[in-house]
């Protein structure tokens, strides 16, 4: 199926739930970024079957893992995960979003990202941390800002990827009450 055209409206688009049949798309949509972009640390494309393991983990944790559907057609992906494993990282949570290279600019990086902080801050998740790969990737990280998050930081030259030494950036952006009451209180 031929992608519509991003000059479409981005009301036109659905953000929801993912499905295995989604997947295919997904793979395709990451292995473009994999290939030829510095988002992604990984130096190889993972395969179908790898990227259906990667989203069953996801949803076993009980984390979201939503597409953008524009008639039909898959033109983006996000998901959120563990920010680290250890316990005291309970209520922080990291997010992934992919747009299909030939839909860029058109808002559907901002939709994907908006509903996914929504569903972590509707399930009680407090801080989402944004690991950026490349400092100058200056769509992510103002996409990011636009939605409020912060500057961590920059950590330079972490990665070697097609020919280069590449940053990544940290951002976070507190979800619901952040870190103005305990988890499990209530403001008063």
């Amino acid at each position: 199926m031929t992608a519509p055209s991003p000059s479409a409206a981005p009301s036109q688009i659905v953000i929801r739930d993912s499905t295995e049949d989604d997947m295919a798309t997904v793979t395709a949509i990451y292995g473009e970024h994999v290939s030829t972009g510095l988002a992604s640390f990984e130096e190889t494309p993972p395969t179908l079957d790898e990227i259906l393991r990667r989203r069953a983990a996801i949803l076993a944790l009980g984390f979201p893992y939503l597409v953008a559907d524009r008639g039909g057609v898959i033109v983006g992906f996000a998901y959120a995960g563990r920010y680290r494993d250890r316990a005291a990282y309970r209520m922080t949570v990291e997010d992934s979003v992919y747009v299909d290279t030939t839909q860029r600019g058109g808002g559907i990086g901002r939709l994907l990202l908006a509903t996914l902080i929504e569903r972590c801050t509707d399930a009680g998740y407090r801080q989402m941390v944004a690991v950026i790969g490349n400092s100058a990737n200056a769509a992510s990280i103002g996409l990011h800002a636009r939605l409020g998050f912060r500057m961590a930081g920059v950590l330079p030259s972490v990665g070697f990827k097609l020919g280069q030494w590449v940053d990544s950036v940290m951002m976070s952006c507190p979800l619901g009450e952040g870190d103005t009451t305990k988890p499990g209180e209530k403001a008063s």
